[in-house]
């Protein structure tokens, strides 16, 4: 019977991310045209499109070749999965035994490996440069992500997420510098990889400035719907790895019953709106970068990891 209860909860933290990613998506875009006075679309407008472009055909290119199909149904797997291993409402589930900061960061750069070669397969130039430039972004902000990982762990004495957000509910983590530095570099790194405003515009399709749009540019039907799917899932992901590592507020601890569960899920909700509403806030409030000063915006989150990092060993209760 626990056996059951266990693949039941973790059975609903799958579905949850899954259901919950066009929401997050389709809030950010709402309160984005609120705050820029207009109406904007509806909160349900990413499902409606994920819904038309399933019905829709695949049309693939003549020299398209076995990657470029399946690179769609790679990248789903692979950010579902790492997006379904953050705890989101609850922690110890079923398989938070693998739910490792560096695993996550390993399914992302398989899937930014993947897309960045579905990109040049067909050997368009749109193609060529969203791949060039997705290289580029992730030769920092994967270092970078890897520096703010060594400071959260040297902090909780672990990479499992189950025991980070534990530690972090505790009263023994007080305030420290280091954990500050690592939650702004968490979203930097977590603004780059999401190609959201300054390093890139997610509502634009000039060459001169895409990035992850250039590189699914040439995807329809299924495949580019699996394809936008795994784009909402990792803004998600995101969002789930900073609330569970710097605001593990209201997560339900193993063993716990169905209140604390559903009390769990009710916490995640806020903190998803409350995430939801200050990215648009910011997006609105800054201007995109140019392309060139990506490499400054990202060396800065390096940067606040590294020091992060170096205070510890300079001082634990740092």
């Amino acid at each position: 019977m626990a056996l059951i209860r266990e693949l039941l909860v973790q059975g609903v933290e799958m579905a949850l991310v899954l259901l919950l990613a066009p929401l997050l998506t389709g809030v950010v875009r709402k309160f984005k045209a609120r705050l820029l006075r207009r109406r904007g679309p509806s909160v349900w407008q990413p499902y409606r499109d994920l819904l038309r472009l399933l019905r829709k055909e695949a049309v693939l290119a003549d020299n398209a070749s076995w990657l470029f199909r399946a690179t769609p149904y790679i990248v789903f797997a692979t950010t579902w999965v790492a997006a379904a291993l953050v705890p989101t409402f609850a922690t110890g589930l079923m398989f938070s035994w693998s739910a490792d900061l560096i695993a996550l960061i390993a399914l992302l750069a398989s899937a930014r490996f993947f897309l960045a070669l579905a990109g040049l397969d067909v050997g368009t130039s749109f193609g060529g440069i969203g791949s060039s430039r997705e290289v580029m972004i992730a030769s920092l902000a994967e270092p970078a992500m890897l520096m703010l990982v060594f400071t959260v762990s040297l902090v909780a004495g672990s990479t499992q997420l189950s025991t980070i957000a534990a530690f972090m509910a505790s009263p023994d983590v007080g305030l420290r510098v280091s954990l500050g530095m690592a939650l702004v570099a968490l979203v930097m790194v977590g603004i780059a990889e999401n190609a959201r405003i300054p390093v890139d515009n997610p509502a634009t399709h000039l060459e001169l400035t895409m990035v992850h749009e250039a590189m699914v540019l040439e995807y329809s039907g299924r495949h580019l719907a699996m394809l936008e799917l795994a784009a909402a899932l990792k803004l998600l992901l995101y969002v789930s790895l900073i609330g569970c590592i710097f605001l593990p507020l209201g997560i339900a601890v193993p063993g716990s019953g169905p209140a604390a569960l559903l009390s769990g899920m009710l916490a995640y909700l806020i903190k998803l709106s409350v995430a939801g509403s200050l990215l648009a806030l910011f997006e609105t409030s800054v201007a995109k970068m140019r392309v060139f000063r990506v490499p400054e915006f990202l060396g800065a989150a390096l940067m606040l990891g590294f020091l992060g990092t170096l205070l510890l060993f300079v001082s634990r209760g740092m």
